[in-house]
């Protein structure tokens, strides 16, 4: 038990270790061909349970005391609810409005395909890891968009680094995964309301909740933003007013959906879509927001998914066997639906697996949509710890495939952080 008058001291003293091990081990996996967020993930979860309370429960205790975790929760909330409003303001929505044949057909098909995969998996997954306190419908549904989703940020930046960015492919992928990341996020939040309603009527009410809720951000909140960005760039710069604003609208969009009853994320995803990607003020916003975000936020909410990780769960040859089948489903859902989907299109074979294997990119989007259902308890420690590996090993594998896939073709490397998940 951390007396009171030492917990700010623990906490702060948390938070040291969290961002030195977050940046060191970040660094190691851009060294090693790697995003950073890989190593930041990792960085949490060796602070975990999963090594550090293993090894040294003493260390352990002594630098994350349960008395802390609290605390840490409140900020990797903070941490990931601004990081949502950055996805938001990183989402180019004109993407959107420009979807070839091709693009229509590979982001339906990624998010249909692992979508029912995943909801076929949970025929198998359910009987053994599921609640019994959770309808087998609600676990269904959370496992088929867990497998659904794609890293728009990171897969971004993995196109900048290897110099595919404005290349039909890069292009390709790009508005895929902005299409995929909406519609992930729609269906996350249809999930919710059913999993947080106790009855079917109840459901549809926080339905009907959400749907007045982007009508007003879309009818009302648009026009202000837009009006907004346009006195920004008459001004040239972006004023603290205008940052103060945007803060106060940031949060109320996020406290609106929390009190609807889906998540904050949503709020503060949806106000950064509805700012246009281009304009001064998004600049702006991502100027001020996202080293304090990348550097000190997310390696809080890294150690926090840390904590609640124990991949000694995982233990056990037939929990391994699980493991590997999910990672399997996950793999088949979206590289075999995005690459089929891009060679009926008519792209090349290695266009086509390239594709595929950019949308499995899964990173921290994958981390937020996990600890939801895990809040929720829609899902089990054990499973979250299995589709925490998927994550990884999915976000892992992105880099050295697309590498290979383009061998020969001219890349151009970018350094430096941005934000990506």
């Amino acid at each position: 038990m951390v007396p009171e008058s030492s917990l700010l001291a623990h906490f702060l003293l948390a938070l040291i270790v969290i961002v030195v091990t977050a940046r060191a081990l970040g660094r190691l996996a851009r060294y090693l061909g790697q995003p950073a967020i890989i190593g930041e993930v990792l960085a949490g979860i060796l602070l975990g349970p999963s090594l550090l309370g293993r090894i040294a429960p003493g260390a352990s205790a002594y630098l994350l005391p349960a008395a802390v975790a609290p605390y840490l929760q409140i900020v990797a909330q903070i941490g990931v609810i601004l990081f949502m409003f950055l996805v938001g303001l990183e989402l180019d929505t004109s993407l959107l409005k420009k979807r070839t044949g091709a693009t229509i057909a590979i982001s339906h098909a990624s998010i249909v395909a692992p979508l029912l995969l995943g909801v076929g998996a949970a025929h198998f997954v359910y009987p053994r890891f599921g609640a019994p306190t959770v309808p087998f419908p609600v676990f269904a549904l959370f496992l088929g968009v867990s497998m659904a989703v794609t890293a728009f940020p990171v897969l971004a930046r993995i196109l900048s680094d290897r110099g595919l960015q404005k290349t039909e492919l890069g292009v390709i992928a790009i508005s895929c995964a902005a299409v995929d990341d909406v519609t992930a996020w729609c269906l996350l939040a249809f999930v919710v309301s059913f999993a947080t309603s106790s009855h079917l009527e109840s459901a549809f009410y926080t339905l009907g909740l959400v749907a007045l809720y982007v009508t007003v951000m879309l009818v009302v909140a648009r026009p202000l933003m837009a009006r907004l960005v346009r006195r920004q760039a008459l001004l040239g710069r972006v004023t603290r007013g205008a940052t103060a604003l945007v803060f106060v609208g940031l949060l109320a969009s996020a406290l609106a959906t929390e009190l609807a009853g889906v998540h904050a994320l949503f709020g503060a995803f949806l106000l950064g879509a509805i700012i246009p990607h281009h304009s001064l003020l998004a600049t702006g916003l991502r100027e001020k927001l996202e080293d304090v975000v990348v550097i000190l936020l997310l390696p809080a909410y890294f150690a926090y998914t840390g904590l609640r990780t124990e991949i000694g769960l995982v233990s056990g040859l037939s929990n391994l066997v699980w493991c590997v089948a999910l990672l399997v489903v996950a793999c088949a859902g979206k590289f075999g639906g995005g690459a089929l989907a891009a060679r009926l299109s008519g792209l090349a074979w290695r266009d086509a697996a390239s594709i595929g294997v950019l949308m499995n990119t899964r990173g921290l989007m994958e981390l937020v949509v996990l600890n939801i259902g895990l809040d929720l308890g829609v899902i089990s420690g054990t499973v979250f710890a299995m589709l925490v590996i998927m994550a990884l090993v999915t976000t892992a594998a992105t880099t050295p495939l697309v590498t290979w896939l383009n061998r020969g073709r001219s890349f151009a490397g970018a350094a430096g952080d941005r934000v990506t998940g």
